[in-house]
């Protein structure tokens, strides 16, 4: 008997009497020891499927409509909570997608990671610390034992996925359900944590449900794959199968989907829009009842470079090796060292009050665009949010009219305009995102991951999108990105970081042919192994 069979299940969500159906007749297995993968669009149904399973959809406004889910013999939908309580964490897990939503804010990584323990293990402090410092080396936390006492705030957006990853592992579940697990990893990362998969389904005999857009992630881990397309399997084989030879023509869209081209040249002999020379940022490490600072921590050290109109720079690093940290440095969001020219204007010696003039002409668009944009806003009111700000002359119809012009340029229908963020998909909310941005005419933007938490199809979009609007406005872009797929379509230089060092920067192409540097090396090595893996052990 499979450990778990979904049969024929249908999900609708209902809201103001109607009825939507968002999981369409899908039927999916999972051995014991087996990996599927789940994958597709956003909005594909994917996640809301995963969560489905362990009974974690609120009801209402969700709808049951038919179908069964069985568990080890367990009807998981009729079920009692005393029973879904014993199998939810004991005997299945689960990664969620967005890690700071997950995390409780309010409680250090030791206390959360702890209660997983007691709970589940009934284990005591002493053994669990040791179990809790074991799994997290497992991870890639580094410093594991520091780290614990640590809020969610203070990881990176990559530690605090596999703070996730671990919490979800100690209780040595016989089925784990990953949700987008990798989406915040660099490849080194990523490539550990895909090992570390490997060998504990082995060891345990685990099944692994693997929901992701990451086809070449796929490739590496799944014994089988289920394609979902508007809520509905369009296609279900085993892994080696479907990429030799995808029957529906949807899958072969997806298979196409990969980032591919370069940037056009940009004009080299430009006057230079941004000069950075010699950055860096420490962050006071306070210890004790007084929270006296007793040293440093140093998150970028000595960072130079000077970028043009036009022109693309690519951070890459592995989590924590002071990318996004450089990014709120330049934007003046933290306290740096260095210098930082702006159309020669010293940015570096200017205050709050001082910079406010310069905003519009430096914006960001955030890696999540669910935390970044306003719930409570409708589409209008968050494009035009920066107006009011920086254009308070104008009024409400002028306004309305530039928001409409942004909408257009980023390939959204403005007729959506008065909607709410949460009635968007994934990409179309990255669009919302880029469009507040454009629409104060910026000359620079820094893109922290823009494309990270997107499927690759929407990702190719978004990549035509950038390069289309830096042709057209010679817009600058300083591109933050573990991606180096992504980076090499982009972007024409490149700085590789580690630990808050430059380990080696120069032309992006250059340094993708022939890098120097045995780190940059390495990560060139995981990044061209993602894209052309040994195919894993198939199905017969």
């Amino acid at each position: 008997m499979s450990l778990l069979i979904v049969k024929d299940l249908s999900i609708a969500f209902r809201a103001s009497g109607v009825e939507r159906r968002v999981v369409d007749s899908l039927s999916i297995s999972v051995e014991a020891g087996e990996t599927r993968a789940l994958v597709g669009e956003s909005g594909s149904g994917k996640s809301v499927t995963a969560l489905s399973i362990m009974r974690l959809l609120p009801s209402p406004p969700v709808v049951y409509q038919q179908g069964d889910i069985h568990f080890a013999g367990q009807n998981v939908l009729t079920a009692d909570e005393r029973t879904l309580r014993g199998l939810r964490g004991n005997r299945m897990a689960m990664i969620f997608q967005e890690p700071m939503v997950s995390l409780n804010p309010l409680h250090t990584v030791e206390k959360q990671l702890y209660e997983v323990l007691s709970l589940h293990r009934a284990m005591r402090r002493e053994a669990a610390r040791a179990e809790m410092l074991t799994c997290l080396d497992r991870v890639g936390i580094r410093d594991a034992a520091r780290r614990l006492k640590d809020f969610p705030h203070q990881l990176s957006g990559g530690e605090r996925q596999r703070i996730m990853i671990a919490m979800a592992l100690l209780t040595r579940p016989e089925l784990l359900i990953a949700d987008e697990p990798t989406t915040a990893l660099d490849v080194s990362v990523q490539a550990q944590i895909l090992t570390l998969l490997k060998e504990l389904k082995q060891e345990l005999n685990m099944g692994l449900l693997f929901i992701t857009h990451n086809l070449n992630i796929v490739r590496q881990l799944a014994d089988n794959v289920t394609v979902m397309h508007n809520g509905q399997c369009v296609e279900s084989n085993t892994t080696r199968r479907l990429f030799d030879s995808p029957r529906h023509s949807y899958t072969q869209t997806l298979l196409n989907a990969e980032p591919e081209g370069r940037p056009e040249p940009a004009d080299s002999h430009a006057e230079p829009l941004l000069r950075v020379s010699q950055l860096q940022v420490a962050f006071p490490i306070k210890q004790g009842l007084m929270r006296r600072v007793t040293g440093y921590h140093h998150a970028l050290r000595a960072l130079s470079f000077v970028l043009r109109p036009g022109e693309s720079l690519g951070l890459v690093g592995e989590s924590g090796s002071g990318k996004s940290t450089t990014g709120l440095a330049l934007l003046r969001l933290i306290p740096s060292q260095g210098e930082i020219w702006y159309r020669n204007q010293p940015l570096h010696q200017w205050d709050r009050r001082k910079m406010l003039p310069v905003r519009p002409k430096i914006q960001v668009v955030f890696q999540d665009p669910n935390s970044s944009l306003n719930p409570r806003l409708n589409v209008l009111q968050i494009i035009a949010e920066g107006l009011q700000v920086h254009h308070p002359a104008l009024n409400e119809k002028q306004r309305e009219a530039r928001v409409i012009a942004a909408m257009r340029e980023v390939g959204l229908d403005a007729e959506t305009r008065h909607r709410y963020p949460a009635e968007f998909s994934g990409g179309q909310r990255q669009r919302i995102a880029i469009a507040r941005a454009l629409i104060l005419q910026p000359e620079l933007i820094i893109l922290d991951e823009p494309t990270s938490s997107l499927d690759r199809s929407v990702q190719k979009q978004i990549l035509a999108l950038l390069k289309k609007l830096q042709r057209d406005r010679r817009l600058a872009y300083i591109f933050i990105s573990h991606d180096l797929q992504v980076v090499r379509s982009l972007c024409h230089q490149v700085v590789v970081l580690r630990q808050g060092e430059v380990i080696e920067q120069g032309e992006c192409e250059a340094i993708f042919s022939a890098p120097k540097e045995r780190y940059t090396q390495q990560l060139i090595a995981l990044s061209d192994f993602a894209m052309f893996p040994q195919s894993p052990r198939q199905n017969s």
